[in-house]
């Protein structure tokens, strides 16, 4: 898994149509908003699968540590293929993207997850201090 953390302002998507994924799930709502959080776009990659439950306590133990950092309270996960390596099967991705999301709530932090297989427009207020974006590699 790889991501990049950016401590936001402000973050908005909205849906605008179905991608080329084979995976494209249902959703309540076309926008989705983020005010003071940290925004993570993050892709799964090919051999997390391998060890899907560390991967995923892993990324949520550098995220959870990240937010405590910068004082962020709220995260949204945020599905993004378009800077990384090979990716993971959409059907092996968004189990591991829940597992994330579920030890993220575990650790007390409120986290939600846009849905996958989408294209979306994105506006992206992001903080301008030494931890406001913060990249990392996770492997299985």
């Amino acid at each position: 898994m790889r991501f990049l953390a950016m401590h936001v302002d402000y973050f908005r998507s909205e849906i605008t149509q179905k991608g080329r994924s084979s995976l494209v799930e249902p959703y309540d709502s076309k926008s989705h908003v983020l005010e003071d959080g940290l925004l993570v776009l993050v892709s799964v990659e090919k051999g997390d699968e391998a060890n899907s439950e560390g991967v995923a306590t892993r990324a949520a133990d550098e995220l959870a540590d990240i937010a405590r950092k910068v004082g962020a309270r709220r995260i949204l996960l945020h599905s993004f293929a378009h800077l990384f390596a090979v990716l993971a099967a959409p059907a092996e991705a968004v189990p591991i993207l829940d597992a994330t999301k579920d030890r993220l709530i575990e650790a007390g932090l409120e986290t939600s997850r846009t849905p996958f297989g989408w294209f979306n427009t994105l506006e992206i207020r992001a903080k301008g201090h030494p931890l406001s974006r913060v990249a990392r590699v996770i492997q299985p």
